[in-house]
């Protein structure tokens, strides 16, 4: 967990370092690309579909649901039916599909958001949040009813005219790109590679053989099953079964008297003999 929180950290200390603007500028999209922002409003989710396709050169083998930011990111089987998830997810979750290609362009082309477009998307947050908490209260309080309704239609307008105006920023940054190869710049310290997603949590690749601790034995494989300890007994302490079983050494009184046992290659030496002459 430490590794993937240091990568993180690393990641939003990168693009605290982008230098480059958007190509349109969000409170623009409607006046230079009028065309495709009239189909981000009215067909949003196309819209967001082609762009994450697009934001992947076309290639959805590196398609990662939500890019690998949510908890349900490489758990839906999307290598074997991408085109049908990136459906789903633009669908079911177009706010983070819109966040999550918006983000991938700022880490491959690093792309800061001005000021003004952070207050922009920051107003449409907002106003989400309030239409939230006031159809809450309307439901206790029957005052609030008439104002909570203004407020939704208030945050609607808000939420489908941003939103088209996001996607038309994205498609004219990326019509920018495939236009000129040249000017994408090199990925910084701490970010991806342009084009490939992040693996998600949990889903790293099985160990190779040779590398990390060496697994441990089966149950015996020692003699005697020794938990927590994987290797074998040092040298000079006998396995089990080596001792002799009980009852196999010899009897009592089986062994040689003392002295009856001559080591072999060695006879027996005579008493040296007395000198004559010197008896007392």
């Amino acid at each position: 967990m430490n590794q993937e929180q240091d990568a993180r950290i690393a990641k939003w200390n990168s693009r605290m370092a982008y230098q480059r603007h958007w190509q349109v500028e969000l409170p623009k999209t409607c006046v230079k690309r009028p065309g495709f922002c009239c189909f981000a409003a009215w067909c949003s989710v196309c819209a967001s579909y082609s762009l994450r396709k697009q934001a992947l050169h076309g290639d959805m083998s590196r398609y990662i649901c939500c890019n690998g930011n949510c908890p349900c990111s490489g758990r839906m089987n999307e290598s074997k039916c991408p085109e049908f998830c990136l459906c789903l997810e633009a669908w079911c979750c177009f706010a983070q599909s819109v966040a999550t290609t918006r983000w991938m362009i700022q880490d491959e082309l690093q792309v800061k958001t001005t000021k003004c477009d952070e207050c922009i998307i920051g107003t449409m947050i907002a106003l989400q949040y309030l239409r939230c908490v006031c159809n809450i209260l309307s439901i206790f309080v029957g005052e609030l009813r008439d104002t909570a309704a203004i407020i939704d239609l208030i945050a609607d307008v808000v939420w489908c005219s941003v939103c088209a105006c996001m996607q038309t920023q994205h498609k004219a940054e990326l019509d920018h790109r495939d236009a000129n190869p040249s000017s994408v710049p090199p990925p910084l310290p701490g970010m991806m590679a342009p084009g490939v997603q992040m693996i998600p949590m949990g889903a790293h690749p099985p160990a190779q053989p040779g590398y990390g601790y060496p697994p441990p034995p089966p149950p015996g494989a020692y003699g005697v099953p020794q938990p927590g300890y994987p290797y074998p007994p040092p040298a000079g302490y006998p396995q089990q079964g080596g001792y002799p079983p009980q009852g196999a050494y010899p009897p009592q009184g089986a062994y040689p008297p003392q002295g009856a046992y001559q080591p072999q290659g060695y006879g027996a030496y005579p008493a040296p003999p007395q000198p004559s002459g010197m008896q007392r």
